[in-house]
């Protein structure tokens, strides 16, 4: 049978989600990507409408939360978490209604759900109302921040300097909990440092941290990302929900030590190889951050060996495992 993958993704943003899709579409040569002549509204129009013909005959992939709903079996669907269900104040009503109604007929119209995460498969079960058993587990990897070399320029651009930073990366969605880090500010502050953020160019997320102590970067390469990641103090993550958590698995790649929020899969992915703290008592990332100094290396360490249990190669073969169940 042969092998389609839709290649929407292509058309939007890179956020996890599309760099997962992208990873796992460079990794199975032997399917055609068909792709939308456009993004946006018209993107989702072909993919509901033109796609379903053109993968006529064949095993679609559907590797980014959405798929056609006419097609009737012979496809998967990768829905990274149930995040339109539990956290809802993080998406517009018309995004989340959309998701919600999509997400559940996919459920019942013969295409295979696929995750990435046992924490995402157990929120995603509860909110469709499906057997956890039906829905298929497929870790991501983090070892494509290493395929280029890191671009030392971000910092001298940014005023870093090697160890003197934390580094957080996030955007302003509520999940994400950025607010939480402005005691972490603070603290780094008051020691000659700062904390650093990448993804997001608002000074308002640490609007009471200080013009000193907070530092918004705004979106960076993968080159620039890395080396961030290398020349950081830690990374910092304090999220209060992910389907995954890919940031701390590239922190972890790249030799940086993470402190993170004990919320969603994080500690599924990062189990041992961070140190903890609370998403919702901001004083315990300063704690976090206290009790690295003694740890770094060991948190490095541990790091690199949790790492190498995330490749996207595997993710790939797993995807296509559970896929051809579809067919």
């Amino acid at each position: 049978m042969s092998l389609f993958i839709n290649g929407r993704f292509t058309t939007q943003p890179v956020t996890g989600v599309q760099r997962f899709a992208a990873e796992i579409a460079a990794a199975l040569p032997q399917a055609t990507l068909l792709t939308p002549p456009a993004g946006g509204r018209a993107g989702l129009m072909w993919e509901q409408r033109a796609l379903p013909g053109l993968a006529a005959g064949g095993l679609l992939l559907n590797l980014g939360n959405t798929a056609p709903l006419i097609r009737r079996g012979r496809q998967a669907v990768v829905i990274h978490d149930a995040g339109v269900f539990d956290t809802p104040e993080s998406y517009s009503f018309a995004f989340r209604a959309w998701y919600r109604t999509l997400h559940w007929a996919l459920a019942r119209n013969g295409t295979r759900l696929l995750t990435v995460s046992e924490f995402s498969r157990a929120r995603l079960a509860a909110a469709l109302r499906v057997d956890a058993a039906a829905i298929g587990v497929v870790p991501e990897g983090g070892e494509h921040i290493l395929r280029q070399p890191a671009d030392m320029s971000v910092l001298a651009e940014h005023g870093l300097e090697p160890g003197r930073y934390a580094l957080a990366v996030g955007t302003r969605a509520a999940h994400k909990n950025l607010g939480a880090l402005a005691g972490a500010a603070r603290w780094l502050g008051e020691r000659g440092m700062v904390l650093a953020l990448a993804g997001a160019r608002d000074t308002s997320v640490f609007a009471d941290a200080g013009a000193v102590a907070a530092r918004a970067l705004g979106r960076v390469s993968d080159a620039a990302l890395r080396a961030l990641y290398e020349n950081a103090l830690c990374l910092v993550f304090p999220s209060r929900y992910e389907g995954f958590g890919i940031p701390p698995l590239e922190a972890m790649w790249c030799g940086c030590p993470v402190l993170a929020s004990r919320a969603g899969a994080v500690p599924e992915v990062c189990h041992n190889a961070a140190l903890w703290f609370e998403p919702d008592r901001p004083e315990s990332v300063v704690a976090a951050l206290e009790q690295l100094g003694a740890m770094r290396e060991e948190m490095i360490a541990a790091g690199s060996l949790r790492a190498a249990m995330y490749a996207w190669p595997a993710a790939a073969q797993r995807v296509l495992e559970l896929a051809e169940q579809a067919a």
